[in-house]
């Protein structure tokens, strides 16, 4: 990956509406992610956060505002140069034909090779490399359909980390999977990041967006949206507000933990 700079915007957004039906649930957000960060969306359930994500993503319409991926508008991208650049992670994940753990996986490679051409030995390599790193090195001959909701999620993770992208958007990435594999999935995002990569994913535990990462956009479903560094608006007070309900902070070996209270 090409050396980057921390405060190169990888993916922007500038006065952009996110609406259902006339509802307008997320108004005129600015939004930039930043080489080398991880950016939190929180929410209530409704609140435009998948929206959000596959507006950002080019998967979803606009009408007002704009999308820029590296400095270009993203709708003047090639769906072939998007694959390159980006990857989504859906909150589900459902592999519709029968291919193997491995196929899969190696499927995230597609976008940088040639129509005419087969993948290579590297790009196995890879694929089995994103395999190991979600603790599936040895599914890779197993048939996609017969693994659980939680090893769904990690292949879905280990294709994104195949495809060799810019910028991360995932989709409650932690959804399905047992805490120590929450971890493990969190830990390589947080790598990635370090890499210069940006990240953006949606999520339901304040909690993981406060140790993990850098930046949180906090969506209130009316319109209203809260944005800056996770120590500035990660709080008992923004979240209550955002929750509709009272949330306490508590402090245990300098790591910030929040509980309804």
């Amino acid at each position: 990956m090409p050396s980057l700079h921390q405060d190169e915007a990888l993916l922007s957004c500038q006065s952009l509406n996110i609406a259902v039906e006339h509802c307008i649930l997320v108004e005129q957000l600015n939004l930039s992610l930043l080489a080398g960060t991880i950016t939190a969306v929180l929410g209530r359930n409704g609140t435009g956060k998948s929206l959000t994500l596959h507006t950002l993503a080019g998967l979803r319409p606009y009408d007002i505002g704009a999308v820029k991926l590296k400095s270009q508008l993203i709708s003047e991208h090639k769906r072939r140069e998007i694959a390159k650049l980006l990857s989504f992670v859906p909150q589900d994940f459902e592999e519709p034909f029968p291919v193997s753990v491995l196929e899969c996986a190696v499927s995230g490679r597609h976008p940088h090779i040639d129509f005419w051409q087969w993948e290579s030995a590297h790009d196995h390599e890879l694929a089995r490399n994103a395999l190991a790193a979600v603790d599936l090195e040895g599914f890779a001959q197993r048939n996609v359909a017969t693994l659980s909701g939680g090893e769904r999620r990690r292949l879905a993770i280990a294709t994104a980390l195949t495809q060799a992208p810019q910028v991360f958007i995932l989709d409650e990435p932690t959804n399905h999977l047992d805490p120590q594999h929450q971890l493990q999935v969190l830990k390589l995002l947080r790598a990635k990041a370090n890499e210069g990569c940006a990240i953006i994913m949606s999520l339901h535990d304040p909690n993981i967006a406060a140790r993990f990462a850098d930046h949180a956009l906090l969506l209130f479903g009316d319109g209203r949206w809260l944005q800056g560094s996770c120590t500035e608006i990660i709080n008992s007070e923004t979240l209550g507000r955002l929750y509709n309900t009272p949330i306490l902070e508590m402090q245990q070996l300098g790591q910030r933990y929040f509980f309804n209270h």
